[in-house]
């Protein structure tokens, strides 16, 4: 094999989830049949790793400054929804009807993989917090033993600058049956039980 070839299918393994075998699937494909939307996608992906950033205010990507979201006039400033990940982000985006402003950690507190507060910004987000605008923080971290550490730390965060700090729900999905639940989340919703209206 080519030591180009051997190149492309070593380059493809860095997405998540493609193996070996896919990588060198994606390779001959584009050299057999696509190689005009094979230099489309490198061209793309070129201007991509060159132009897109972190936004300032928010750190999630963003080819300027300050994203789109966090300069747009009709967001609500009073309300921040702190996420681990642009793809959290765009979840909530596309799902609900939110319209706040959003931090993205970019990852939770784990230090074995060397992510203290530093690395996650939150140096920023406390910065963001003692300006005074935000009234409420969505801790909206995954239901992980370092998610559920790092949403420990944001709410003492929140409450040293006078911010409500709320958490999202997790528990019994609609729609579930309790007995196909795990029992990790049966517990955490037993435990985290509401009032009835």
């Amino acid at each position: 094999m080519s030591k180009l070839l051997t190149d492309l299918i070593e380059a493809l393994r860095c997405l998540p989830g493609v193996g070996g075998k896919s990588a060198q699937r994606m390779a001959f494909h584009l050299l057999e049949r696509d190689r005009e939307r094979g230099l489309r996608l490198a061209q793309a992906l070129d201007e991509a790793m060159r132009q897109i950033g972190n936004c300032s205010r928010c750190r999630n990507f963003s080819e300027t400054p300050v994203c789109t979201l966090c300069a747009s006039p009709g967001r609500d400033r009073q309300v921040l929804c702190v996420v681990e990940s642009p793809t959290e982000l765009a979840a909530i985006e596309q799902a609900t009807g939110y319209r706040g402003q959003y931090f993205v950690l970019l990852g939770r507190l784990s230090p074995l993989d060397g992510l203290g507060p530093q690395e996650l910004g939150l140096d920023l987000l406390a910065e963001r917090l003692g300006e005074g605008e935000i009234e409420e923080m969505i801790i909206a971290t995954n239901p992980t033993v370092e998610g559920e550490a790092t949403a420990h730390y944001l709410a003492q965060l929140a409450r040293a600058a006078n911010v409500k700090p709320t958490r999202l729900a997790h528990g019994v999905p609609l729609g579930g049956e309790l007995e196909y639940v795990d029992r990790g989340t049966l517990a955490h919703a037993f435990g985290s039980r509401q009032s009835v209206d």
